[in-house]
């Protein structure tokens, strides 16, 4: 590895540069290395692109359930009204003969 030749300090607090020198340490690297690491692999952008498709297909499949979910209501409120007729009609059927 090329010697470094510039500086950019990073500053943090003492409980957050315990926690990156003891990772540093599991993973055998310098702490330089371990940031270094750590903003090459740092992708905000794409995980924001990827995180906003999955919450407009999550919104998206939210609205097409409430949807289906309306239309099944539909569906039952009109078989009920159905069934009540039917209920009604067996009813006069059965008191005429019954007189």
């Amino acid at each position: 590895m090329p010697s470094a030749i510039e500086r950019i300090v990073v500053q943090t607090t003492p409980r957050e540069k315990r926690a990156i020198a003891a990772k540093a340490k599991r993973l055998a690297l310098t702490i330089s290395e371990l940031m270094r690491r750590g903003a090459f692999a740092y992708e905000s952008g794409e995980r924001d692109a990827e995180l906003a498709a999955l919450a407009s297909a999550a919104r998206m499949a939210a609205i097409r359930s409430g949807a289906a979910i309306d239309d099944a209501l539909s569906f039952i409120a009109a078989s009920n009204d159905r069934i009540a007729v039917i209920e009604a009609q067996a009813r006069v059927k059965g008191a005429r003969k019954a007189a």
